[in-house]
């Protein structure tokens, strides 16, 4: 199996100030925790560096060798990015978070899915309706897929696509329901109703005040009896 490699520092500076001077240093404030880890650990880390150590291909699903460097002397863990907090507009990383892992325990991980070919209900005037683009899978760091390929080319109207209908390789497992739809081919939508036309909504709509108009009169003659 192979792993990313990463030096991180720990830190002993938190809220919003220093966040902000480790950002203008070029630097990502973080959290480190999970196996091995009796606490929470804080860490700073070069979003280059954390670039460089994913791989280009399984990238949060990267299994990390990760330094910890404290002043003190160095930890080692291994880890994987559990998740990163993007700026909306700048794109940059404003936060990690790193959880520590036994390489020999299950995680859970997600996987993404590309779909292939093009499905006979398509081209048949159907429309392709895509539920998931990735599924959670339960299986140890070696085994993780880097992604699942469907081929969609027999899909016809009203075929639906599960969970339950991919072949998971030996040792992985769903995460989730294999009840779950992944991908749907439907019909397109019928019009419901053709609806009045622009001359029957008009009449319509002079219609309605006679109609009030004489049921304001019948109600005063019926009164004056």
């Amino acid at each position: 199996m192979e792993v990313g490699k990463l030096t991180v520092s720990a830190r002993d500076q938190f809220g919003k100030g220093p966040s902000r001077r480790y950002r203008a240093q070029g630097l990502v404030p973080g959290i480190c925790y999970g196996h091995g880890l009796e606490s929470p650990l804080p860490i700073v880390v070069s979003p280059r560096a954390l670039r460089a150590a994913l791989d280009p291909v399984k990238k949060r699903n990267t299994v990390i060798q990760v330094t910890v460097e404290n002043g003190q002397g160095t930890q080692t863990l291994t880890a994987m990015l559990k998740d990163a907090q993007i700026h909306p507009l700048r794109r940059e990383i404003e936060h990690v978070d790193l959880i520590a892992i036994d390489t020999t325990k299950p995680v859970e991980v997600e996987v993404p899915i590309e779909l292939t070919g093009k499905a006979k209900g398509v081209v048949d005037g159907g429309i392709l309706n895509v539920v998931l683009r990735r599924i959670t899978v339960v299986c140890t760091p070696d085994k993780i897929p880097t992604e699942f390929k469907l081929d969609v080319t027999n899909l016809e109207i009203g075929d639906v696509f599960h969970i339950s209908d991919i072949d998971f390789p030996e040792g992985v497992e769903p995460g989730m329901s294999p009840k779950l739809a992944i991908v749907t081919c439907v019909a397109p939508r019928e019009e419901e109703g053709k609806g009045a036309g622009p001359a029957e909504a008009a009449e319509a709509s002079d219609a309605a005040p006679a109609d009030k108009k004489d049921e304001g009169k019948a109600k005063d003659e019926a009164a004056k009896e």
